[in-house]
C-alpha cells in the first residue's frame, strides 16, 4: 500500500499526527515510513525537538504498521509504548522506520527508529497493540 491515496486515507485516520504534520511516506504490512519536519512551534527551550512530538511520529508509523497487520474486521489500540532519546534533534526531518516484531492473534509488536536527516539513528519506540475484534 505505497499509492498516495491510500496513504492519505491511513493518515486521516488519525488526525492529530496529521495536524503536527507528519507525512506517510511508504505504508505496507513489513514496513511503514512516516517524516515529521522540524519546526520551531514543535520545540522545547534551545530549539530542540520536543520529545512528545518524536513519540507522535513513532506511535503513528507504529500504529500504521500493526494497523496494516491486522485480520480483516480487527481494530487496534496501543497498550504499550517505551521510547529511548539518543540524542537531539535541532533542525531537518525525522524519519521513522516501522517495522512489526510480534504479529498474533491478540497483539502486535511493533519497533520504530527514528532517524535524522544524517541518518544518525535518535530515537527508537517498542510498542504493543491490541488487536480488538468484534465479538
Amino acid at each position: 500500500m505505497t499509492d498516495t491515496a491510500a496513504t492519505e486515507a491511513l493518515l486521516r485516520a488519525v488526525p492529530f499526527a496529521d495536524g503536527l504534520g507528519i507525512a506517510l511516506e511508504e505504508a505496507a504490512p513489513t514496513r511503514v515510513r512516516a517524516a515529521l519536519a522540524w519546526a520551531p512551534e514543535l520545540c522545547t527551550a534551545g530549539g530542540v525537538l520536543h520529545g512528545g512530538a518524536l513519540m507522535t511520529l513513532a506511535d503513528t508509523a507504529g500504529a500504521v504498521c500493526a494497523f496494516l497487520n491486522l485480520p480483516p474486521g480487527a481494530n487496534t489500540s496501543t497498550i504499550e509504548s517505551k521510547t529511548n532519546f539518543f540524542r537531539a534533534v535541532r533542525s531537518g526531518t525525522v524519519h521513522a522506520e516501522a517495522r512489526p516484531v510480534h504479529v498474533g492473534r491478540s497483539s502486535i509488536a511493533v519497533r520504530t527508529d527514528l532517524y535524522d536527516e544524517d541518518g544518525t539513528l535518535v530515537g527508537q519506540t517498542t510498542q504493543t497493540q491490541a488487536v480488538l475484534t468484534a465479538g
